[in-house]
């Protein structure tokens, strides 16, 4: 095949079972002949090496070389460039709400490069400048076993972590302190959102519980607060103030807080131009698996334009899966779940060798589904080991170069989606789903819905520190917007409309690439598909 570019060496390379260096990468593409040039490599290359390198294409260019004539010919110079023009597209502002993927001018169909050198090769010289730090991650921490205990642990955790954020703006009582208050007394309680009912007059009911105990607060159909009952979820935490009713058996709901955002928050930038891609969502092993899609994502991320992506954030779903849903079978294409991950991790062999790579699990990986999630077991991250990405659990907090980026995979949007009011959340625009996940302060709330929580000693779903980014997948929907200055991503998928989602009114977005300018939080989508 023709080797007129990077991404095509770095493919031809992974096929033969081969890593390589950028600049390796880079002195085959500035070769005379490239095909010629790699066939030399790979024979020169020691026969246990798993990665090629610049000595090794080096020497394979020397011994290659021809008689030096008296006069010899100019050879191709290699790009050594540190400078990166910025695409016209990158740096617009996220606007504060935006639709699902036809929306927003930045989102412009890609094709893959024709260019003849990399300029990639610049990113090695910045690996110094480079941080990534992770939190919140379950892996090798899980400690439930389904005890009884391992519930009230949990939930404990939960309510202690939530109501410290909320009893700085309420003089609360605890349930058991409230029940022998006289009526007709003012009073305020945080608690877990035990029960919402309404009374037969149109009326709600929210019973709250804390560690003592629960009591009931009604809200009445005409107060301004009412609204508000629409958003409760169950087990979430939130504050109630009010008066107790003369035989003080209820209070009469004023006001709701809830943990949320603080609306003056100020998120924290890079000291430098950098930027990172998120995706979810690749399903490899579907027969609806977009291949070409994902090489012209690969190929763009070796061009000048994308010299600044120095990160590949996923947010889970990296292969299909076996047994997830009814009949899939009939829609795989590979049906072992390791060679899944032998496909996924070619695939991934095809992206720069200099990008930093963090992967958390989804719900169609191989690993336990009740979150949080930890990370791949060591098969699986042996399979997956190109460019040594870092394999974190569901969810985590990584903090690059000091922004911080809350990744989940985003199960609990479904239970968000269905039980919240259209207006305030949909599939079409998931990431007003996200905003009230970041409300909460908790990226799954509700407990004993359809998703699977695993109780542990505390709560790894808690959101205890504000996130400058919220990334998430899952539901195969684009959509982006800032909540109180945090921006929310949902990142879309790499997967075409299948015939279960078809059977589910599903309709993906497919083959899009946020990019995330880190010392800005200035957004651009890239569409490749």
């Amino acid at each position: 095949m023709p080797l007129e570019t990077p991404a095509r060496i770095a493919r031809e390379l992974a096929q033969r079972g081969y890593n390589a260096e950028r600049e390796a990468v880079t002195l085959l593409a500035g070769a005379t002949d490239p095909a010629t040039a790699l066939d030399a490599a790979v024979e020169t290359a020691p026969d246990d090496a798993l990665r090629l390198t610049a000595d090794h294409v080096r020497s394979a260019l020397a011994s290659d070389a021809p008689p030096a004539d008296p006069e010899p010919a100019d050879h191709p110079s290699v790009s050594t460039a540190t400078s990166s023009p910025q695409s016209g597209t990158q740096g617009t502002d996220v606007p504060v709400e935006t639709k699902g993927s036809g929306g927003d001018e930045s989102v412009e169909p890609m094709t893959a490069s024709t260019g003849g050198s990399d300029s990639r090769s610049a990113g090695r010289s910045r690996a110094a400048e480079r941080s990534v730090e992770i939190a919140g991650d379950v892996t090798g921490r899980s400690t439930g076993t389904g005890e009884y205990g391992d519930f009230v642990s949990v939930f404990r955790d939960r309510y202690e972590k939530l109501s410290g954020k909320l009893r700085g703006r309420v003089n609360h009582r605890p349930a058991s302190a409230v029940a022998d208050m006289p009526g007709g007394s003012d009073v305020a309680m945080i608690g877990l959102v035990n029960d919402v009912r309404s009374s037969a007059n149109g009326h709600w009911i929210v019973e709250l519980e804390d560690t003592t105990g629960t009591f009931p607060c009604l809200i009445t159909k005409d107060r301004d607060i009412a609204g508000l009952v629409d958003e409760l979820l169950l087990d979430e935490c939130v504050a109630v103030e009010g008066t107790l009713s003369d035989d003080a058996g209820i209070v009469f709901a004023d006001a709701f807080h809830f943990p949320d955002v603080p609306r003056t928050y100020k998120p924290s930038t890079a000291d430098r131009h950098v930027q990172a891609a998120l995706i979810s969502d690749v399903h490899v092993g579907s027969q609806e698996f977009m291949t070409d899609a994902w090489h012209r994502f690969a190929d763009w991320l070796h061009t000048e334009e994308a010299a600044a992506v120095e990160y590949l954030l996923i947010a889970g779903d990296m292969v299909e899966g076996v047994g997830v849903y009814p009949d899939q079978d009939e829609e795989l294409d590979i049906v072992d779940i390791y060679d899944q991950y032998d496909r996924f991790s070619e695939h991934l062999k095809e992206v720069p060798g200099d990008l930093d790579i963090v992967m958390i699990p989804g719900n169609h990986d191989a690993v336990r589904l009740a979150e949080p999630q930890p990370g791949f077991d060591e098969e699986l991250r042996e399979i997956m080991s190109a460019h040594d990405p870092r394999i974190v659990g569901n969810p985590a907090t990584v903090t690059i170069e000091g922004v911080s980026i809350l990744m989940y995979h985003g199960v609990s949007l479904d239970e968000v989606i269905a039980e919240l009011p259209e207006e305030k959340a949909s599939y079409d625009h998931p990431h007003r789903a996200m905003y009230h996940l970041l409300k909460k302060r908790h990226v799954a709330p509700k407990y004993g819905g359809h998703m699977r929580l695993a109780p542990e000693e505390q709560d790894y779903l808690v959101i205890e520190n504000v996130p400058d980014v919220f990334h998430t997948g899952h539901v195969h929907k684009l959509g982006y917007g800032k909540y109180h200055n945090v921006l929310a991503v949902n990142s879309g998928c790499w997967q075409s409309q299948t015939a279960f989602q078809k059977s589910v009114n599903i309709d993906p977005d497919a083959g899009f690439a946020p990019i995330v300018d880190l010392d800005t939080l200035d957004l651009t989508v890239r569409k490749f598909a």
